[in-house]
């Protein structure tokens, strides 16, 4: 515990986003196509895909592999502001936590400093997310009504420029609602299926362990964070007309209308891309962070290693 204690607070910062952009690296293309999928059919509309498989097939046949890559560097700036922020601020917490009270947070505990990472972060990270997300779904518009943004920073300044700088945070409330459920759910799963997964005695601290914890945490945190994240993509993907009308009113009426027109189960739409670009993202994420943490606890403050201490 003391190497931990002693580590400054940006390198957990720092730790944060790099995990979080070495995941990414190989998880973008099954965000596209999430993405896609959850904008597929929208407003009782013909769906463009019957699974993930199609989806991806239909995407590589119209626009190539560099098209399944598309918003890369938004998800880049994703990475460097959402993830950075929450896992250091949830790192933070949970080091505060073990030094005051002399062992590792309980499941409320760490659940309530997942909300408080999720929301932090999903506010640093909303106009990177706006911009992702438009990137990402250009691909799927006819040619005339594409916005053909040429890099996430020319997004970023067309958005303000175009639309106002407000429209950077479009569905901030549900992106931070998102966030706040998945941070619960991910953060606190991960954190509580190492310590059940270690005291069963068949795990011992390595990468099996955060494999394994990491797959736990990516399935509950799908299950529990799909629909917010629906209403949160067709949001931020929305067009405002001329005369200021909006497509949606808000996170209630985009999960209503979704129910409505689309059936129960459309909230979970995308579900296999989505699981296995969280899965994996969780797994390589938490991995990364271990083995960074561990770097530094051995080589720079000339411990033994050892975890993060998620």
């Amino acid at each position: 515990m003391g190497s931990e204690q002693k580590k400054p607070a940006y390198i957990k910062y720092l730790f944060g986003g790099l995990s979080g952009i070495g995941a990414t690296t190989f998880v973008q293309p099954l965000d596209l196509v999430k993405n896609r999928m959850q904008l597929s059919g929208a407003g009782g509309g013909k769906k463009e895909y019957k699974n993930t498989f199609d989806a991806l097939s239909k995407i590589l046949k119209a626009e190539g592999v560099t098209g399944i890559y598309k918003g890369l560097g938004a998800g880049f700036l994703r990475q460097a502001t959402y993830t950075t922020t929450r896992l250091g601020v949830y790192t933070g917490l949970n080091d505060s936590y073990k030094i005051k009270f002399d062992g590792p947070p309980n499941l409320l505990a760490s659940m309530l400093m997942g909300v408080i990472a999720g929301a932090s972060g999903a506010f640093v990270g909303t106009p990177a997310e706006v911009a992702l997300i438009r990137m990402t779904a250009d691909g799927r518009l006819p040619l005339n009504e594409r916005r053909n943004y040429t890099s996430v920073f020319n997004a970023l300044a067309r958005i303000t420029r175009e639309e106002g700088v407000l429209t950077l945070w479009r569905g901030c409330i549900p992106t931070m609602g998102r966030a706040m459920v998945v941070n619960a759910a991910q953060l606190a799963s991960y954190s509580q299926a190492k310590q059940y997964l270690v005291r069963s005695g068949y795990f011992t601290e390595g990468i099996k362990l955060h494999f394994v914890a990491s797959m736990m945490s990516g399935f509950i945190t799908t299950v529990a964070s799909m629909p917010v994240d629906i209403a949160k993509t067709r949001l931020q993907n929305m067009k405002v007309s001329a005369d200021g009308k909006a497509e949606y009113r808000g996170t209630v009426d985009v999960l209503s209308r979704v129910v409505r027109q689309e059936g129960l189960f459309a909230l979970w739409k995308g579900f296999t891309p989505y699981f296995c670009r969280l899965g994996p993202h969780t797994v390589l994420t938490f991995i990364f962070l271990e083995q960074m943490n561990s770097a530094y606890n051995k080589f720079v403050l000339g411990g033994s290693g050892g975890s993060s201490g998620l």
